[in-house]
């Protein structure tokens, strides 16, 4: 099943692809210039710490 949202963000990302010709600064620049000038406030937390029962397994062997 094709959601409508999806399918019209896919599109909208491709064309803009298209636009800087798959150049992914000049994509960013772009971005972060449309982000400075559109009024939205943005906003960046913090990263946060995992708990000690929440953090990934290390990969390779496991235990047995």
């Amino acid at each position: 099943m094709k959601d409508p949202i999806v399918a019209e963000v896919r599109k909208h990302r491709m064309e803009h692809t298209r636009k800087f010709k798959g150049d992914l600064r000049a994509i960013c620049a772009d971005l972060r210039a449309i982000q400075s000038t559109c009024g939205h406030k943005v906003v960046r937390l913090p990263p946060r710490r995992l708990s000690r029962a929440k953090q990934p397994r290390p990969r390779g062997k496991s235990p047995r």
